[in-house]
């Protein structure tokens, strides 16, 4: 039996939403996305105080909500209401490192990245950048 959808989410937990829903976007969270997402929780100033634990709640909502009709937009709507404007260039960030831990960003991981770009009101100068950036941390050699 699956918990029941949070209804508001924190800072922390909008930003998780965020790297979850990149990571299931093309319906298959890979171990490099995971375990990215555990780094970044574990080692970010933004996630000092965080409950690692509620990691698996969050997941559960992101999950949940890809199964409504639209769900996309509640979810957005809750990372909103949770994320102050001050980290919506944080979130895409987060989100473009987890897009990019297994070397490759997928056409629906790409679709999700241009939908956190505009519900966000990234600007686009600013999201070429951080792509970027997320691009050469995650090169191979």
């Amino acid at each position: 039996m699956s918990e029941p959808m949070l209804a508001s989410l924190s800072p922390q937990d909008a930003l998780i939403a965020v790297m979850i829903a990149v990571s299931a976007s093309d319906e298959q969270m890979r171990t490099s996305e995971l375990v990215a997402i555990q780094k970044i929780v574990g080692h970010l100033p933004v996630f000092s105080d965080y409950d690692g634990d509620r990691i698996r709640v969050i997941a559960q909502t992101v999950f949940d909500l890809f199964e409504e009709e639209d769900g996309l937009a509640a979810l957005f709507g809750l990372i909103r209401d949770g994320l102050p404007e001050k980290l919506y260039e944080t979130a895409y960030a987060l989100a473009c490192d987890v897009a990019s831990a297994d070397g490759s960003v997928r056409e629906a991981e790409l679709h999700m990245l241009e939908e956190v770009r505009e519900e966000l009101s990234i600007d686009r100068l600013h999201a070429a950048a951080i792509e970027w950036g997320a691009r050469v941390r995650h090169l191979r050699p």
